[in-house]
């Protein structure tokens, strides 16, 4: 949790308690909580020039590592697909398929899956704020 959200509250209950008059302690928790949207505004834009500035990379790894991590797990999900086809004519195997990628996946570590959200997040983020500054289609 950031320092200044943290702070916004106890900052404020003494602002009703310090500032007598209605109006001017309005203003002041006005005033708290623009600083505090601009200050989680520069925290996003300070994530968001870090993902934009790894996709712009004229080093290949750099610039496809995010999308082909998401590929892969694209890949995995669709795996399921053929698999529902074959447990129709060959329910055992498809049994013993499912069952070998279950334990498989549960073997996975749960920062893995962290890293894929995170991941997945970012360049959706990275996508939409290119399509924003019209940077990217």
């Amino acid at each position: 949790m950031p320092v200044l959200e943290i702070l916004v509250g106890p900052i404020a209950s003494i602002i009703d308690k310090i500032i007598p008059d209605k109006e001017a302690r309005a203003k002041a928790k006005l005033a708290l909580i623009e600083m505090e949207g601009t200050h989680e505004l520069r925290q996003i834009e300070g994530r968001l020039s870090a993902i934009i500035s790894e996709a712009r990379s004229s080093d290949p790894w750099t610039s496809r590592a995010r999308p082909s991590f998401l590929y892969v797990m694209y890949v995995m999900l669709l795996w399921a697909l053929p698999v529902g086809v074959l447990s129709r004519f060959a329910p055992d195997a498809a049994g013993k398929i499912a069952g070998a990628m279950t334990a498989y996946l549960r073997g996975l570590p749960e920062e893995l899956y962290a890293l894929f959200g995170t991941g997945y997040l970012g360049y959706t983020a990275a996508r939409q704020w290119g399509k924003v500054k019209g940077v990217e289609t």
